[in-house]
């Protein structure tokens, strides 16, 4: 078995501390997928519906503002496309970003009790869970192939190029989750404030309603950096020219760096708040 001496050191060297982490992402590669397919076949395994929950979240919320716009209780202003079709891909881009912050968070809690006992790469838990983000996302994107079908929407080569900003989406929320996860096992009000904040945060985005043409709420949602995300990813599945896409890329590019930051705060953060939990 491989030895490992552990000594005081002054400094903290990122790179050498990215570097080892990024070699665990890959030598634990496989420990990632057997963890994300036990997840996922516990998730419905005792379930009436299935795999159909993965369905019910941004069909439910899609659905109330359907029914609120179709029967005249709120006015929404033209958005160029069936509103079926807007509200639910908008809800569906949407569940995906929430599910990424939460990934990380509600992986390593739900793995407190093996970090303990098994010494084993802690970057298998975030990677099983994109694996299961992954997973989740290609079952709600052929519903929602069927749906533009059945409003007419039909295809356009640009969907091909959908997985790309889903991705960007994933790489946005994992990072914003990776940095939380540390405060959120210490703290359970992490958890409680993620969940309402980004229902707060939801009206501020362009996903069931689109940006309005003046006033403090173009603003907020104009500077969003959830808006390019939401925006390029539906303009992709309609056939839009992407209105947003260079303000995408500057938003994945700087989430990059800061992902690779997350990491190293992950790797030195979760063996010394496991140990501080387990005491």
């Amino acid at each position: 078995m491989e030895t490992h001496i552990y000594k005081k050191e002054r400094t903290i060297k990122i790179g050498t501390l990215l570097k080892a982490s990024l070699r665990d992402i890959y030598k634990s590669r496989f420990l990632s997928r057997q963890l994300a397919e036990r997840d996922i076949k516990a998730q419905y395994r005792q379930s009436y519906l299935g795999i159909l929950w993965a369905f019910i979240m941004p069909l439910t919320t899609a659905l109330v503002w359907i029914i609120l716009n179709s029967s005249g209780t709120i006015k929404l202003s033209d958005t160029g496309i069936p509103y079926p079709v807007y509200a639910f891909s908008g809800t569906l881009i949407w569940s995906i970003i929430v599910a990424s912050i939460n990934s990380p968070i509600q992986n390593t809690m739900a793995s407190k009790g093996i970090l303990t006992k098994i010494n084993f790469p802690k970057e298998a838990l975030i990677i099983s869970g994109i694996y299961k983000l992954l997973f989740d996302s290609f079952i709600k994107v052929i519903l929602l192939v069927i749906l533009i079908f059945a409003f007419g929407v039909g295809f356009h080569w640009s969907l091909l190029l959908l997985p790309m900003a889903l991705l960007g989406a994933i790489i946005f929320g994992t990072t914003i989750g990776l940095f939380l996860t540390p405060l959120g096992l210490l703290y359970k009000d992490i958890s409680k404030l993620i969940t309402f904040g980004m229902q707060f945060l939801m009206y501020a985005t362009p996903v069931v309603y689109a940006i309005p043409p003046s006033g403090i709420m173009k603003t907020i949602m104009v500077w969003n950096p959830i808006t390019p995300i939401v925006l390029t990813a539906r303009d992709l599945i309609v056939g839009f020219s992407p209105q947003y896409l260079w303000y995408f890329i500057i938003v994945v590019a700087v989430c990059i760096p800061l992902l690779f930051l997350a990491l190293v705060i992950y790797r030195i953060s979760i063996p010394i708040i496991v140990e501080r939990l387990s005491a």
